[in-house]
């Protein structure tokens, strides 16, 4: 029997080589790698600037903060994501406000999103769910029809002069829509690169932003620096510097940066990515082919306007209830193949629901929910493992229903 693991990192010896060279370069903190691994990232989204930091969560928060939004203040996200889209509200002490998808989709509309906003709304979150992009451009319009009753906390929220859109992009990276890319649409955009995720630095994210809107991409980047640091006005390469020792501490600020070691990783896996989202969507193709005119319905990969990162293979099963699909997941268990579910509607969880959300309120995340079932999709995928979860896929949902 195979046994086909659900997203392992793809890791070459080129990797191993670049992380062993950091390793003896004498410096392994952010430093040289990280700074060129930021101009690469912001080269390939088409924006002006990154920050690499620890993970797509702090990118949230810190751009949360970089707006000055806190206590008293909302921010729009989606029931439907994973709970980091919500809980970096909670931890700027905001107000997460839940939105339910349109029937039949895994993203929040614009118009949904328009109709809760209140003159405290401060910002939207958008969920890039399995790489498939959000419609940035109807959102921004959204928004702008709204602006009447945005009421900006700092002087770059008033440059915006709107609520801001911050895309949850942990999924997205390498994702377009209308012939741009994921980070080239949004005020901010954030990445995950997570050991699970398409391009990896085992743990790690990145912030983008551009010129747009009335922001200086220049000063931020500075901000996201120094804020991701302790608030510190030099890092600690600068510090070693002859003589250079003295520093200053603008806000007890937290502590997220990347490291050069990860982004050494990263570096690697970048020259790899056209490959790998290559390969990610023949194997798209290969699951499409197969579940077409079955009673698997899977995510659009592609469209007319859009083109995915291939990140998640999120399928439904028609006419399955959540019990049909568990079952679905140990019988795929019991045949080698690891699969999951993206994700529990954030209304099911127990922090939400003590916040005093309630799935009642949400029935399309919960139809969505029910009976989704995420199939493996990684680069380490042969033709051979692929087929196999084709044809057992097919098996058990045919027998589900015997």
């Amino acid at each position: 029997m195979k046994h086909i693991p659900f997203s392992p990192p793809d890791i070459t010896e080129e990797e191993i080589a670049a992380v062993a060279d950091a390793l003896r370069s004498g410096w392994i903190t952010t430093g040289p790698r990280t700074a060129a691994f930021e101009r690469e990232i912001a080269a390939y989204c088409g924006a002006d600037r990154a920050v690499c930091l620890n993970s797509a969560t702090a990118a949230l928060e810190l751009a949360l903060r970089a707006l000055g939004i806190g206590p008293g203040d909302e921010v729009i996200t989606s029931a439907y994501t994973y709970t980091a889209s919500a809980s970096v509200i909670c931890h700027v002490g905001a107000t997460p406000v839940l939105v339910d998808v349109p029937s039949g989709s895994f993203h929040l509309s614009a118009q949904d999103i328009a109709a809760a906003v209140t003159s405290r709304t401060k910002a939207v979150i958008p969920v890039d769910i399995a790489g498939v992009m959000c419609d940035y451009a109807a959102i921004k319009d959204a928004l702008e029809q709204e602006k009447h009753r945005f009421q900006p906390k700092n002087a770059l929220a008033e440059q915006i002069g709107r609520a801001a859109v911050i895309a949850d992009c942990a999924h997205s990276f390498g994702a377009q829509r209308d012939g741009k890319r994921a980070g080239a649409y949004a005020d901010f955009s954030c990445f995950s690169f997570h050991a699970v995720k398409n391009l990896t630095t085992a743990e790690g994210g990145a912030v983008v932003f551009s010129n747009t809107d009335g922001k200086d991409s220049d000063e931020l980047y500075k901000w996201f620096r120094t804020y991701s640091l302790h608030g510190q006005t030099k890092d600690a390469r600068a510090k070693l510097e002859p003589g250079a020792w003295e520093y200053d501490i603008l806000k007890p600020a937290y502590k997220c940066n990347m490291t050069d070691l990860s982004a050494a990783m990263g570096l690697v896996q970048l020259s790899r990515y056209p490959a790998l989202l290559a390969r990610r969507r023949e194997i798209i193709a290969m699951y499409d082919r197969a579940f077409s005119d079955t009673g698997i319905l899977p995510l659009a990969h592609a469209g007319e306007h859009f083109l995915s990162s291939g990140h998640l293979y999120l399928t439904r099963i028609a006419g399955a209830d959540a019990q049909q699909r568990n079952r679905a997941i140990r019988l795929l268990a019991e045949r080698g193949i690891a699969a999951n579910v993206h994700y529990k509607p954030l209304p099911m969880l127990s922090a939400y629901r003590d916040m005093g959300f309630s799935i009642a309120d949400f029935p399309h995340a919960y139809r969505q929910y029910e009976n989704e079932l995420t199939l493996p999709l990684h680069t380490r995928l042969t033709d051979e493992d692929v087929l196999y979860i084709i044809d057992t896929y097919k098996q058990i949902v045919s027998f589900l229903f015997q």
